[in-house]
């Protein structure tokens, strides 16, 4: 009789399975004869070891495996047969209600996959940037490669925002030390970020062997939770004040950013170049998430609680491989999964959308789509054939790149189903730059 299916929650369902008890009997007594060909038991020849103490010695692993293997299967060919697919692993378990001591019976407690049913997206209004680039947004991106590549130099004067600044500083909260509150010789530039803007707005208009003490308060959100939301006294020592020197925009700048030549024209048109690639690539990613976006909120969806877990493994491991990228010894760190568990419900809702969207409307990735993508990323080396090869002999790459195609695929079909208004965006806008 064909096992009964019990659904017990939206996506869990349960079958009850049973294995006749002879069937089982019948297996370990075969896998301990042949253990009994080879065993090497303390005072017994090889094959002349007695099933009784070959029994003893090896039954109650061998029944243990039997019974798991034969369930494992016995549950398999049910779903098969049922054409159930299942998201995740069956958790099984013994009955405990078993009805006849000549069968084992278990129970397959698992997830399926939802229907996925896309909704209409017709009246999803999606914006697409649009960007003109004007000879002073390249003066703009030249600005920044020039800062990129200062260097600094020693001033007899205050220091202001984009200054380098030499300081020792000790800092307490309520009168004592916490974690990193004291540094001599710490080199900081005004402005940056990579302080706190409380802390480099005291430091602004002190010069080289001037002291301050002031209050600062720590974020709420900040990352060393012994002070945060917590006000601290610093005192400051200004030992060197170093002002920026901007590389003049001739032919060495030029020869810096990749122009063997040193010629300033070919600078600015590679700058333009650039710039246009970024802009297209920053469009395409604002398209790509409002399209998302649009299809997740006409496409309500029950997700298996089993595909949301293994993407969290993968988003945390994948934490901490960056964070050990960057020296962080990562190994041993507890990320909260709770960092982590919208991203991994959005992913794994968006990835079952798109699985049914690509089917539904046949956009899987085409060889030359793919080619032309691999093409695109190679052009910017300096030997574009390499990087295809290099692709194309990395399966793990290559698929990356597919799984791109395949997006991007998505997104065409979806703009031609949506409502699509081009909107005049400024430059500095969509790069982020903030002047």
């Amino acid at each position: 009789m064909q096992a009964q299916v019990e659904s017990i929650g939206q996506l869990e369902r349960r079958i009850r399975i049973s294995i006749p008890l002879a069937q089982i009997e019948a297996e370990v007594a075969n896998r301990l004869k042949r253990i009994a060909r080879s065993a090497k038991i303390h005072g017994f020849r090889p094959g002349k070891v007695p099933m009784k103490i070959v029994a003893q010695q090896y039954g109650g692993q061998v029944r243990q495996e039997v019974i798991s293997e034969a369930g494992s299967q016995r549950i398999s060919d049910t779903l098969r047969e049922q054409q159930i697919k299942i998201a995740g692993l069956p958790r099984i378990e013994a009955a405990a209600d078993a009805a006849s001591s000549e069968q084992l019976e278990f129970t397959a407690t698992f997830e399926v996959y939802p229907e996925v049913v896309v909704g209409s997206i017709a009246s999803a209004k999606i914006e697409r940037p649009t960007v003109q680039v004007t000879e002073s947004d390249v003066d703009s991106t030249i600005d920044i490669l020039r800062k990129q590549r200062a260097t600094f130099a020693l001033v007899e004067r205050a220091a202001q925002s984009g200054d380098q600044v030499d300081i020792d500083y000790t800092g307490t909260v309520d009168g004592q030390p916490f974690a990193g509150n004291e540094a001599k010789g710490y080199v900081v530039t005004l402005g940056e970020g990579r302080t706190l803007a409380d802390f480099d707005r005291p430091i602004e208009g002190m010069q080289a062997g001037e002291s301050k003490t002031f209050d600062m308060t720590f974020p709420a959100d900040y990352h060393g939770k012994e002070v945060a939301g917590k006000t601290a006294k610093f005192e400051v020592k200004v030992n060197r004040v170093l002002a920026p020197q901007l590389p003049e925009i001739g032919p060495e700048l030029a020869q810096s950013l990749g122009v063997t030549d040193g010629d300033v024209a070919k600078m600015r048109a590679e700058v333009r170049t650039n710039i246009e690639r970024e802009i297209e690539k920053r469009i395409d990613n604002k398209v790509k998430e409002q399209v998302m976006q649009a299809l997740i909120a006409a496409t309500p969806l029950s997700v298996p609680r089993a595909l949301i877990d293994a993407e969290l493994e993968r988003l945390i491991q994948r934490a901490r491989q960056d964070l050990q990228g960057r020296g962080i010894a990562a190994d041993d760190m507890p990320l909260p999964r709770d960092l982590f568990e919208a991203q991994a419900q959005r992913r794994v809702t968006l990835g079952l959308i798109l699985a049914e969207v690509v089917k539904a409307n046949d956009l899987r990735a085409q060889p030359e789509q793919v080619r032309k993508q691999v093409e695109v990323y190679a052009e910017s080396y300096e030997k574009p054939e390499q990087v295809v090869a290099w692709y194309y002999e990395n399966p793990t790459q290559l698929a990356e790149v597919e799984s791109l195609v395949l997006e991007q695929n998505v997104v065409s079909w979806a703009l031609k189903q949506a409502q699509v208004e081009d909107k005049a965006t400024p430059f500095d806008e969509l790069m982020g730059i903030n002047k």
